[in-house]
């Protein structure tokens, strides 16, 4: 028996999450299986967990789309007993079992070594948020962007892909302007590395002029909508901005005048389904640049028991750094 937090859906559609008890033999088919040692939470397992299941295809389920474990058994040569594996991504934890319970079976394709260095519990203080961030800072980079070009600004600064993304370009050498909604994180953001904190309502509303002051060598974004609009007319010449999010909105109204007058780049980054070879040069990048102190002073404790209020929470955009999920406390 192994104990997993649960969601089930009763005969009116409602969808109930408790810690349950469960059998090995209730797990999904897959090549190996692993013994969880942590876990995380994402946007994703707040849908996954709240009210109407958001993401879920089927009942009973199990959340979580990450996490970072020791391998119990495999059919796999690529793993053994007793290797250290991290997922993210491939839709586990929405179509497929995923990472709040004791024990996980999945394909082995979906899973990459712990990088060396890395702990288990340090990689999910990255989880599915830092790897999107290290993954956004790369498409950067491989677009122009470097140390002394200018500032580089992160929308929704104080949340996980954020916090990730403001430790690392700072640790880069880049001066990075955090933007936030909620004045108390500041001191949080210059903790990380930040040089400048950035009002929401000074950058999340359009403005009529498509172009406006070249102000930002490179941006990670968290929110898109209008926030994204507006960013984008604040870009310097051949910039990129890296879109990682939607908390503001899957709507997008700008014009193309950024693009065709001054070169921007906006950057598409996709975690989910990530080639193999790019989620090995992503962890490595992760576990090369991002400061493990930094990342410490990201993170949040919590067991299984307390995932149905962080669910409500991180959908209200009320979750701080990165939680990480102690499954066997």
């Amino acid at each position: 028996m192994f104990k997993a937090l649960l969601v089930t859906k009763d005969d009116e559609g409602k969808t109930h999450a408790a810690v349950t008890d469960l059998t090995q033999d209730q797990l999904p088919a897959g090549e190996v299986t692993v013994a969880v040692d942590y876990s995380t939470v994402n946007y994703k397992d707040g849908l996954c967990i709240g009210p109407g299941g958001g993401l879920v295809r089927t009942y009973p389920h199990v959340p979580g789309i990450d996490f970072a474990g020791t391998v119990e058994a495999s059919d796999d040569a690529r793993y053994a007993p007793g290797d250290k594996v991290v997922l993210t991504g491939w839709r586990v934890g929405e179509a497929h079992w995923g990472g709040y319970a004791q024990k996980a079976r999945v394909k082995a394709d979906w899973l990459v070594p712990l990088p060396q260095g890395l702990t288990t519990r340090q990689a999910m203080a990255v989880g599915t948020a830092g790897f999107t961030a290290m993954l956004a800072v790369m498409a950067l980079e491989d677009h122009g962007l470097k140390p002394g070009n200018g500032p580089v600004l992160v929308t929704g600064a104080a949340g996980g892909v954020g916090s990730v993304a403001t430790a690392i370009l700072a640790n880069l050498g880049h001066e990075v302007a955090g933007v936030t909604g909620r004045p108390e994180t500041a001191d949080y953001l210059k903790s990380l590395g930040a040089t400048q904190i950035v009002a929401r309502e000074e950058i999340n509303e359009t403005v009529k002029r498509p172009l406006e002051s070249e102000t930002w060598a490179g941006c990670v974004d968290a929110v898109g909508g209008d926030m994204l609009a507006r960013v984008l007319g604040q870009m310097k010449y051949g910039a990129s901005v890296a879109a990682v999010g939607l908390a503001g909105g899957a709507g997008l109204p700008a014009t193309v005048i950024p693009f065709l007058l001054r070169g921007v780049n906006l950057l598409g980054i996709d975690s989910v389904m990530q080639p193999y070879d790019n989620r090995l040069r992503a962890w490595q990048r992760i576990a090369q640049d991002l400061p493990m102190d930094k990342l410490d002073a990201m993170v949040q404790p919590a067991t299984l028991s307390d995932l149905p209020q962080l669910g409500k929470d991180i959908l209200k955009g009320q979750v701080k750094g990165r939680v990480v999920v102690d499954v066997n406390a």
